[in-house]
């Protein structure tokens, strides 16, 4: 699912004009990541991690960095992914990519805290883990409008401020789990529009074809040459006053140097 367009605060370009006339000029839109639930999940995913390890990893431990960073990866691969779609649709699929790889190294620490402790890990259906999912689905119904970092952050409250390390890693497995499935679905919807509609350079060269066929059916007719009568071609000058203009040449040139101007 192709990230949807955004105002201008999201958007990486910053040029001259307002928001509708730079989107105008552009092939592709990017930005939008803010509107995606997978950014707003990730962004939880990695605000949670933060939390658990200052309250339960040792801060001198390797992990701490591992498990904060791949969780930063998770969220800021999927931002600058959308950025990037403006102008290449395969690096916004490899970053996504990237972020969708982060948070599965992200769940081996998890899984590993709760295993290396012998603390209960929630089977899928479990009763812990079935509420968890439903707050989940509650979200997803929400109107985009209403829906908040922070709204979702206390949605998940009761169980991520838990004194229970094993309920706060459980709840950010849950998470992580629910964001896997919805990059999965943003890789695949990325892939169909590649495969669709082409990456930013094929859309490239369609438009320069478009606007050259454009510019090629305003022309007047071609005359004749005034000189010899044959039909007329035109070309543009390459050197002198009038160098880079176009004008009716010959198609005898350079046996006929005859040349008419240009006019619309």
């Amino acid at each position: 699912m192709h990230a949807p367009s955004s105002d201008g605060s999201d958007r990486s370009d910053r040029s001259v004009g307002s928001g509708a006339e730079r989107a105008r000029k552009r092939l592709r839109p990017s930005g939008g990541y803010r509107n995606l639930r997978s950014f707003h999940v990730t962004t939880l995913i990695y605000d949670a991690t933060v939390s658990f390890c200052e309250r339960f990893v040792d801060k001198r431990s390797r992990t701490t960095d591992q498990m904060v960073q791949a969780a930063r990866s998770g969220r800021q691969n999927i931002a600058e992914g959308s950025r990037a779609s403006a102008t290449s649709s395969q690096t916004e699929l490899r970053l996504v990519n990237v972020a969708r790889a982060s948070l599965d190294e992200l769940l081996l620490d998890y899984e590993d805290f709760l295993r290396q402790r012998a603390l209960r890990a929630w089977k899928k259906n479990d009763r812990e883990a079935l509420a968890v999912r439903a707050v989940g689905r509650q979200l997803d119904r929400t109107d985009q409008t209403d829906r908040s970092e922070q709204r979702e952050a206390e949605a998940y409250g009761l169980w991520l401020r838990h004194r229970d390390p094993t309920v706060v890693a459980n709840t950010i497995i849950c998470l992580i789990h629910q964001a896997n499935f919805l990059l999965d679905q943003q890789i695949a919807g990325l892939e169909r529009d590649f495969i669709a509609e082409g990456g930013y350079s094929e859309r490239l060269a369609v438009a320069r074809i478009a606007e050259r066929q454009k510019q090629q059916t305003s022309l007047p007719a071609a005359p004749n040459c005034p000189l010899c009568a044959r039909p007329m071609a035109l070309r543009t000058a390459r050197k002198g006053a009038n160098a880079g203009k176009q004008f009716w040449g010959c198609s005898d040139y350079p046996q006929c140097k005859g040349t008419r101007a240009l006019e619309f």
